[in-house]
């Protein structure tokens, strides 16, 4: 089973973390969470997150979800990619996240490729007539 890690603002992670145990009744083993605090000392938070993979990593990869490109937390992850056996995907939202979860036996790329699609593909006017 690929790993999940959300890296993200503040409680970002935590909270899309508690809205998969609300939909799923439990949050995967698969599923790790860094967040990233303002004043937080960024190497600090990079050796964080590369013990998480080597906790996620069961021989099936990690997959990274980011919230913002090019904000620290997505900066931190990009370093985080440069491991074998990890892909990063920035612009995580709920309905990412939801597709990713509930694919525990697809590969990496095929996972990437799929929190990807889930991410864009529900993001919908609600309005009938736009």
């Amino acid at each position: 089973m690929v790993g999940i890690l959300l890296v993200t603002h503040n409680g970002l992670g935590d909270s899309l973390a508690d809205c998969v145990r609300h939909v799923l009744g439990a949050v995967p083993s698969n599923l790790k969470v860094l967040s990233v605090l303002a004043d937080d000392d960024t190497s600090l938070k990079l050796s964080q997150g590369q013990a998480l993979i080597k906790q996620l990593d069961n021989g099936s990869g990690v997959l990274i979800l980011a919230d913002v490109f090019g904000a620290t937390p997505s900066n931190i992850a990009r370093q985080l990619c440069h491991a074998e056996r990890v892909v990063g995907v920035a612009g995580v939202n709920l309905p990412m996240l939801l597709r990713a979860v509930c694919q525990p036996t697809v590969t990496l790329p095929e996972l990437a490729k799929l929190a990807l699609e889930g991410g864009r593909d529900c993001i919908v006017y609600m309005n009938s007539d736009l």
